[in-house]
């Protein structure tokens, strides 16, 4: 009995020391789970809130990286900062100016169409054969009847009388000058944050490596984490500045292959949705189909054929697919560590968040923080599930 009793597996000493210790600890990791996600919910909230101020902020500091190589140059010749940043955005505004005069022209032209295609649909349709009625207007037809019949019941129970004046509903037409009227808040906002953007894109270029000394500077005292913040900083400034060219050639690639092959196929204003197709692309999903719709649609208006219309938008389809399942996933490979996932998860929230300008920016803010959590260990995990 002895024996067995001795033998029988008992609560060792380790056992009673690391239970209360797993337990303190599993208590640490379920309350810090929690902040994480309070904190979590709250940031989203506070930048769903503060859009006004964080879009512009973040659209300026990623326009200054794609213009900042421009104004160093100068810089390096001798040019005060601050006029070179002025030199540099005086400049790019007036090239913008320059290229939209002749496709203001091309833009007014489509317009003029509009009008003229809407007026031939409606002949070609009273001129049409009537056909046999569909599955919709048969069931559109009965419905009609059954509303007729509710009505002709209900005149029986409360018959009209004859002194009374029918009273007619008369739908409003359209107001082009109020309608303009009551879109001019959002238009005044958006000029407004227009100019916002551009006077923080002067200011980042003016005061050049400024915040990134005083970034430094705090991260202090030891020099082991202000050379830390350094290569943070300039991984930052790097990546960006690289996802910005791949972004530049990807739009260059659609909007000169879009132009060429229009032009081979007798669209007009060819230029005009070259420029188009090349500026959407940046947009990922959402731009390359509304090109697809707006090229669709203006074949359909020019050539009044079907096949045309088809193979127009079909091109547009081809050219924007090559440029973005191919030429952009692989140069974006060489430029970044991000995974196909994260990118597409990125996309749908700050495409929740902010719009097509969130869609936009989404891959930079995900290269920003997945080279944050690759230099700062407890964040590390967090850029193993953004890696690929």
């Amino acid at each position: 009995m002895d024996q067995d009793a001795q033998s029988e597996p008992g609560p060792s000493n380790t056992d009673r020391t690391t239970t209360p210790q797993q337990a303190l600890l599993e208590a640490v990791n379920i309350r810090s789970m929690s902040l994480v996600i309070i904190a979590s919910i709250a940031s989203v909230f506070f930048i769903n809130w503060a859009q006004s101020v964080l879009l512009p902020l973040v659209v300026a500091v990623l326009i200054s990286y794609a213009l900042d190589p421009l104004v160093s140059t100068l810089d390096r010749l001798k040019f005060p900062r601050p006029l070179s940043a002025a030199i540099v955005l005086i400049a790019l505004l007036a090239a913008i100016a320059a290229a939209s005069i002749p496709l203001q022209r091309e833009a007014v032209a489509v317009l003029d169409k509009i009008p003229l295609a809407i007026n031939e649909f409606q002949r070609n349709k009273a001129k049409a054969p009537e056909q046999d009625e569909g599955l919709m207007e048969k069931a559109q037809a009965a419905a009609k009847r059954i509303e007729e019949s509710a009505a002709r019941d209900q005149s029986d129970k409360h018959p009209v009388h004859q002194n009374v004046t029918p009273v007619r509903v008369v739908e409003k037409p359209m107001d082009i000058q109020e309608y303009v009227l009551k879109g001019s808040p959002a238009a005044l906002v958006l000029v407004s944050q227009f100019f916002s953007v551009l006077l923080l894109v002067y200011f980042i270029l003016a005061v050049g490596s400024l915040y990134k000394r005083k970034v430094v500077k705090i991260s202090g005292p030891s020099f082991g984490r202000m050379r830390k913040a350094a290569r943070i900083m300039n991984d930052f400034h790097r990546q960006v500045r690289r996802f910005l060219f791949v972004m530049l050639l990807g739009a260059l690639f659609v909007g000169l292959l879009t132009w060429l092959a229009f032009l081979a196929l007798g669209v007009e204003q060819a230029m005009l949705w070259g420029v188009v197709a090349g500026v959407a692309s940046a947009i990922p999903y959402l731009g390359p189909f509304l090109v697809l719709i707006g090229t669709g649609v203006a074949a359909m208006i020019q050539f009044n054929e079907l096949n045309m219309a088809i193979i127009v938008a079909g091109t547009s389809l081809l050219i924007t697919s090559i440029q973005g399942y191919l030429l952009t996933p692989w140069l974006t490979s060489q430029v970044s560590s991000l995974n196909a996932v994260a990118i597409f998860i990125g996309l749908l929230f700050w495409g929740w968040l902010w719009g097509p300008v969130g869609l936009v920016i989404a891959t930079p803010i995900l290269m920003i923080i997945k080279s944050l959590c690759d230099h700062v260990v407890n964040l590390r995990p967090v850029g193993e599930l953004l890696g690929k």
